[in-house]
């Protein structure tokens, strides 16, 4: 079972929901290996009550599996040797019993093996469970068959209360999965890598070095890391292979629809069909420059991997089986991955600053994104339009010497020049790893990262 750290959050949630006595039929989904099941198994820790793991099998072994479980809850020998054999029985079993927590993990397996389990559950919440004060969740993680329990069409649609998504772990809740003696430099790396799943995460052994995890851990056929992507798209998806063509396109740098369709061969209207789709499974984002005053009809949007550990993958290794097939990890690594891979760290770095200096209460006043043209770019841009205020920062993955400052700071300018067309007042931001002491400006400021993040509770 993965260990549980943080979602401190997520977890608080749970506790105040169910403080309150009312009724609750709360959604919980997330990608596969996110994490739901210890936060639940967590949450039951302190609130006794009814855990069900759905499994792939028949609509009658599932309700067998039901009713043990119920039987040893409740310890009703009767239930033990005369299990239900239809769901009317068993929910009608659940709605005479006080209020406890009752918990459908992986329900979307529940559904497949029987389609009147929405419809069944509909009724018994109007008639039973919600005029009882009832405390029921529903997760999973397919993310496809959760979101349909969420739309219009769904019998149980208007009945949630309450829908959590899990997601990713972010760098600084990650790093409790890093021993203390990492470096914050490597502790940036092995994030770049696998990204925020607390199973992914758990792979490697962090007293070798990244070589020799990425050697060890991910490049053979046997490991859960080289497999998972496979897996996940396999299951939310009937017919992956279009979509694996485009997440490869995407992860190779054409992040704009037209390169997509140049370079999979695909219609338009296709690749923007399978854009949406993985928009909606949260594999894949839209972006738009910051200053964009209509996102949604922007013609600027880029199309971005969300996950680390898939825009890994899709870079380095989808179109690098043979390698691995072929047992020469050294090849692909010293060929492929190690020339290219501070290059893609320093991109990754990019955003966990960008994500950490959105949070950041020195800098509540401003929105934050990225900003870029046709020949320039920049790597944070904040932007406060009640006061009138822009600040425009360049991010380095490295340390800053003074032999190094005049040119950023160049550039800084050059974009201020490029972006402010507002005639907003100006401020400059750099943040690296580390930084000589003695450089200072007056119009620029630089922080150091680990000071960032000191600074961002």
């Amino acid at each position: 079972m993965t260990d549980f750290k943080n979602r401190k959050e997520e977890l608080s949630l749970l506790n105040e929901l169910y403080k309150k006595q009312n009724p609750k039929l709360i959604i919980v989904y997330g990608r596969r290996r996110v994490g739901k099941t210890e936060l639940l198994r967590k949450f039951l820790e302190k609130h006794k009550g009814l855990y069900l793991l759905a499994r792939q099998e028949s609509e009658l072994e599932q309700l067998k599996t039901f009713s043990f479980h119920a039987a040893e809850f409740f310890n009703d020998n009767v239930l033990k040797l005369n299990p239900f054999s239809n769901w009317d029985a068993f929910f009608a079993y659940l709605a005479e019993k006080p209020r406890i927590p009752i918990i459908f993990d992986e329900f979307p397996y529940v559904v497949q093996s029987s389609k009147r389990i929405t419809s069944i559950l509909q009724d018994y919440w109007d008639n039973k469970f919600s005029k009882k004060n009832a405390f029921i969740v529903l997760c999973g993680s397919s993310i496809n068959m959760m979101e349909k329990l969420l739309g219009h069409k769904s019998p149980i649609y208007g009945r949630r209360t309450e829908q959590i998504l899990i997601e990713p772990l972010k760098f600084k809740d990650a790093c409790l999965f890093f021993p203390k003696n990492l470096s914050i430099k490597e502790k940036i790396a092995y994030y770049s890598v696998l990204g925020g799943m607390p199973s992914y995460l758990l792979e490697f052994d962090f007293a070798k070095s990244l070589r020799e995890n990425l050697t060890l851990n991910l490049l053979k056929k046997n490991k859960l890391l080289y497999n998972d992507v496979f897996f996940v798209l396999k299951e939310e998806l009937k017919e992956p292979r279009n979509y694996f063509s485009i997440l490869y396109s995407i992860a190779k740098g054409n992040a704009k629809i037209g390169l997509i369709v140049n370079d999979t061969g695909l219609e338009k209207s296709f690749v923007n069909k399978y854009l949406s789709v993985l928009i909606d499974l949260q594999i894949i984002e839209r972006r738009v420059p910051i200053t964009e005053r209509n996102p949604r009809r922007s013609r600027n949007g880029i199309y971005l991997i969300r996950d680390n550990f898939f825009k890994f993958w899709f870079k380095f290794i989808f179109e690098s089986q043979e390698y691995i097939e072929q047992e020469r990890q050294e090849k692909l690594l010293n060929e492929k991955i190690l020339p290219e891979l501070n290059s893609f760290i320093g991109r990754i770095f990019e955003d966990i600053v960008l994500s950490i200096i959105s949070k950041n209460k020195m800098f509540s006043s401003y929105l934050f994104g990225r900003w870029w043209d046709k020949n320039s770019e920049a790597d944070i841009v904040g932007i406060d339009r009640e006061n009138k205020k822009i600040l425009i920062g360049e991010v380095k993955f490295s340390r800053i010497a003074k032999g190094d400052f005049s040119g950023i700071k160049n550039n800084l300018e050059l974009n201020a020049k490029k972006i402010n067309n507002f005639g907003f007042k100006e401020s400059f931001i750099i943040i690296c790893l580390t930084c000589e002491e003695d450089i200072k400006d007056d119009k620029i400021r630089i922080l150091e990262f680990e000071k960032l993040i000191g600074s961002a509770d």
